[in-house]
């Protein structure tokens, strides 16, 4: 098993920034890749950026890229999510997730574990 607690959401004016953290523990950290996802209300889960088992390789969707960071620190167990230029529809509920599977990371259904999640509101 693998918990997963994500921090740092919160409500921030458009074109600010916010870190998100999600903290693991249980099993081997750097056995897994790490990704983020979110979910805004009424909208499915949709896959924001993912980052390989030693940091070196990310992925990222369309709409976050160039403005969105995902890196990770194995030694503290901890994977990052630095949002910057944020707009309103960036608003949502953000979930740190771990698989183990290298393919398909920006598919929900890769992801064996999640977070709680944490909410982020960017105001216009």
């Amino acid at each position: 098993q693998v918990q997963l607690v994500e921090s740092g959401g919160g409500l921030v004016q458009a074109g600010g920034s916010l870190r998100l953290s999600c903290a693991a523990s249980g099993r081997t950290f750097s056995d897994y890749i790490m990704g983020w996802f979110r979910q805004a209300p009424g909208k499915e889960r949709e896959f924001v950026a993912a980052v390989s088992r030693n940091g070196g390789s990310t992925d990222y969707a369309d709409s976050v890229k160039g403005r969105f960071t995902i890196s990770r620190d194995n030694a503290k167990n901890t994977v990052f999510l630095q949002m910057n230029s944020l707009k309103p529809e960036d608003t949502a509920v953000y979930s740190c997730a771990a698989t183990s599977l290298i393919n398909a990371v920006v598919r929900a259904t890769s992801y064996n574990y999640w977070g709680q999640g944490t909410q982020v509101t960017v105001s216009s």
